[in-house]
């Protein structure tokens, strides 16, 4: 399946490209699937169509889906009460009930997450276009599934699993309760399922496709963005600035506007692949409103942004870990070795991730910031290699 997931600054039109998006790639004959993550249906007044819990059609081929996050808290919330009833018995604690449950901060960006999951399973859609809320809160959703994992594998790692008929004996002789057997049964369902949404996530048939308008504060929110997405490696297939004005105006106030639209285009262009929608003069409503948006449909998949690393040098014997990371700043950048794992900070954002095998047996030998990609040299410790005869 084809994953396009739409964000931008607040306020830049993200909402209304999606929903063009998706109707130029149905048009193209894709059975399309567009997901809307605000809790007003911005979504459906863009569509025409009101959105909601439940898939509606909104067009020949594109259907619009608006998860319900107050839903799947309700029912995780008594899923999780009725696993854990006996420790809830234990310590005297009254059940809630569903109906007086209200979500948690967070629960909104869950469900969106189950909802991509379960739409790539399905062999229902051929594309799936996502609207995510703006850049910031999208980098930090993005990056989810991930992090959470990380931490449910180092809190209860699976390897402890194993020495469950164990536990009650460990238990006695440690003098402390061991972790219930339902935590460990809670936390491996927790962890295939942020590794299904993590796996649509990282998979190279999905692309960001960033939308701004075109002006020093959109600049400034699209390098932010590129930076935070290369560091998890996303792709980004294109850029959208919206509501372009036009060239050939003959109000002259617009001149000055017009010339730093045209200013900034220019840069952008340098380094992204541009695709302009320009400014209709009203607020698009509607599937001819959208159409006559003319945005990009799917496109090509865009190319990988890996993390690689270099075969070993002839020069020097070292191996070289290289980072994309466009935009980013030297001063901004961070980096620490821990164990078999790197920290990696480049502006607001970092990442821990796990060390390749072979750069395991190795010593950090330095790094450099070139050409917007972060080379990493490691050194093999003679230690941890075999040695030649």
């Amino acid at each position: 399946m084809r994953t396009i997931l739409i964000t931008g600054p607040g306020g830049s039109g993200r909402t209304t490209l999606a929903a063009a998006t998706a109707l130029a790639v149905a048009a193209e004959g894709s059975r399309t699937l567009v997901l809307g993550a605000d809790r007003t249906d911005t979504l459906g007044a863009a569509l025409g169509v009101p959105t909601g819990p439940k898939p509606v059609e909104a067009a020949p081929r594109l259907t619009a889906w608006r998860p319900d996050p107050a839903g799947d808290f309700r029912r995780d919330l008594a899923a999780l009460q009725d696993r854990a009833s006996s420790a809830l018995d234990l310590l005297g604690a009254s059940r809630l009930d569903p109906e007086e449950l209200t979500p948690l901060p967070g629960a909104g960006e869950l469900a969106l997450l189950r909802a991509l999951r379960d739409a790539a399973l399905s062999e229902t859609y051929d594309t799936l276009v996502v609207d995510l809320p703006p850049a910031p809160e999208a980098l930090a959703l993005l990056a989810l599934p991930e992090e959470l994992g990380r931490y449910l594998r180092r809190l209860l790692p699976p390897e402890r699993q194993a020495a469950r008929a164990l536990r009650p004996v460990l238990g006695r002789l440690a003098g402390v309760p061991m972790p219930a057997e339902w935590l460990y049964e809670t936390a491996a369902r927790w962890d295939v399922e942020l590794g299904a949404v993590q796996a649509v996530i990282a998979d190279r048939g999905t692309v960001v496709r960033l939308v701004a308008e075109p002006g020093p504060a959109g600049g400034d929110a699209l390098r932010t963005a590129r930076l935070g997405l290369a560091l998890r490696g996303l792709r980004t297939d294109v850029v959208i600035a919206n509501r372009v004005l036009p060239e050939a105006s003959p109000d002259t106030w617009l001149a000055g506007p017009v010339a730093q639209q045209r200013k900034t285009l220019e840069e952008w262009r340098e380094s992204h692949d541009v695709r302009t929608v320009a400014h209709l003069g009203r607020d698009p409503r509607g599937t001819d409103d959208l159409t006559a948006l003319a945005v990009p449909g799917a496109g090509q998949p865009a190319p990988a942004a890996d993390w690689t690393v270099t075969d070993r040098l002839d020069t020097d014997g070292v191996l070289v870990w290289e980072i994309p990371l466009p935009g980013a700043i030297r001063e901004e950048l961070d980096l620490v070795r821990r164990g078999d794992e790197l920290v990696v900070t480049a502006g607001a954002f970092r990442r821990v991730v796990p060390l390749p095998s072979a750069l395991r047996r190795c010593t950090v030998d330095g790094a450099a910031l070139r050409e917007g990609a972060l080379r990493i040299r490691f050194a093999p410790d003679p230690k941890l290699w075999p040695q030649d005869r």
